[in-house]
């Protein structure tokens, strides 16, 4: 399919280009002029509007098999979609868990009519519990490459270094929300000034910053390539600066709303700011902005985790954590847009979660067009999972997603 684009600001790399007119035909993305082919099957005013390679996110969930619920396939599909992203790493942490061939070949039967690719994270342990190894070599010769544990850290160290040896022989990569549990274990909120004035129980920064040097001092033991997913603390980011300096084969990403949202916001007990990594303070999000400025912190993630209403409405000690993320992705990287700009925003959704996968940046396979302006009311009505748990649910928001082209497929919006 040929699509000519009128009047596009396309974001890339090298920054926001003066609105033009672009050809794009499911391989190539070229300016128009000075030919237009004669062959144009669909012609796009994008007067106004903003554009850039097609978003990749690189953790979100569905619930399928087990909690469909809360999400599933079907209602993930077309959520990835109409929130803008051409591809999305789907977590494992189902039940049962994505952890032998007929999950993977149930996964590929279920996303293969999606718009959005889909990339299935395999669990790396059985049902995710940091013990007994999945086969790995099965999976991987079903189509995984991407492994770990999803929710779970992989915080036993001899498995750690199995892993990271294993995956090597076919460059597989460990996907790790690495933390240390017991240093964590019965805290609801970042530990700090906040926690103690309100009298709940904190999750210290040292659990997250511990785990990962030890899984950093790994790495560098065993080589292979190790990617930390939402990080969320300023020892973090330091840690892995160093590691990329010295040259170790690590990446990492960031929940986008880590960036909003601050321990101060659970002084409601609003259960919808029960996450995991929790909020942190705001000398760790400064650490997280600079991180994102300076390389460090390679992609910004959704880490989209559904949970219905019996899971979040209770006593906050009792709540499951987690939020949803991707129809409210567009709206937080516009809030987040005078800080930080859209060139560095969408370099951390296209760029960088691509290079996290091994993926060429030499050409351009898919599109997602924007109005960073628009408003539209979040509520009930509007949301398109079947989960509900957001704390900007009923509110106006600014950004919304118009057209997604991946490959010959087209969505107008």
């Amino acid at each position: 399919m040929t699509i000519l684009l009128k009047s596009l600001s396309f974001i890339d790399s090298k920054g926001i280009h003066k609105p033009d007119d672009y050809i794009f035909d499911g391989g190539s993305f070229v300016k128009a002029a000075p030919t237009i082919p004669k062959q144009i099957d669909q012609t796009l005013d994008c007067t106004g509007l903003f554009g850039s390679a097609g978003w990749v996110d690189l953790r979100c969930m569905a619930c399928e098999p087990g909690e469909e619920y809360k999400e599933s396939l079907d209602s993930l599909g077309a959520l990835l979609q109409a929130s803008g992203f051409s591809k999305a790493v789907l977590m494992p942490n189902t039940h049962p868990a994505i952890q032998n061939k007929n999950d993977i070949q149930f996964l590929k039967s279920k996303t293969s009519g999606w718009f959005t690719e889909a990339v299935i994270q395999a669990s790396i342990t059985k049902d995710n519990k940091g013990e007994d190894f999945t086969d790995i070599l099965d999976l991987n010769s079903h189509g995984a490459f991407v492994f770990g544990d999803g929710l779970n850290p992989l915080s036993n160290p001899d498995r750690l270094a199995k892993v990271l040896q294993y995956l090597q022989k076919f460059d597989g990569i460990l996907f790790d929300h690495s933390y240390e549990p017991l240093l964590a274990l019965f805290g609801q909120m970042h530990e700090g000034l906040v926690s103690t004035k309100i009298g709940m129980k904190g999750i210290p920064g040292l659990a997250e910053e511990i785990a990962v040097k030890k899984n950093l001092d790994i790495l560098r033991y065993t080589g292979g390539r190790l990617h930390f997913q939402t990080i969320s603390t300023k020892g973090a980011v330091e840690a892995i600066r160093l590691a990329k300096q010295e040259g170790l084969s690590v990446t990492c990403d960031t929940s986008i709303y880590h960036l909003l949202f601050s321990d101060e916001d659970l002084q409601t007990f609003d259960s919808n700011f029960k996450v995991n990594p929790p909020f942190r303070d705001h000398e760790n999000i400064l650490a997280l902005i600079e991180g994102l400025q300076d390389g460090t912190i390679d992609a910004l993630v959704s880490n989209h985790q559904p949970q219905d209403i019996d899971a979040k409405h209770m006593e906050f000690d009792l709540a499951q954590s987690g939020t949803i993320g991707l129809q409210t992705f567009l709206p937080a990287m516009a809030k987040l847009s005078d800080q930080l700009g859209w060139q560095l925003l969408i370099s951390k959704i296209t760029d960088g979660p691509r290079r996290v996968l091994g993926e060429d940046l030499s050409s351009i396979s898919s599109l997602t067009i924007f109005d960073p302006s628009e408003a539209w009311h979040y509520n009930h009505k509007s949301n398109l999972s079947l989960s509900s748990n957001h704390p900007w649910m009923n509110s106006t928001l600014q950004g919304k997603v118009k057209f997604v082209i991946n490959r010959d497929k087209l969505n107008k919006l």
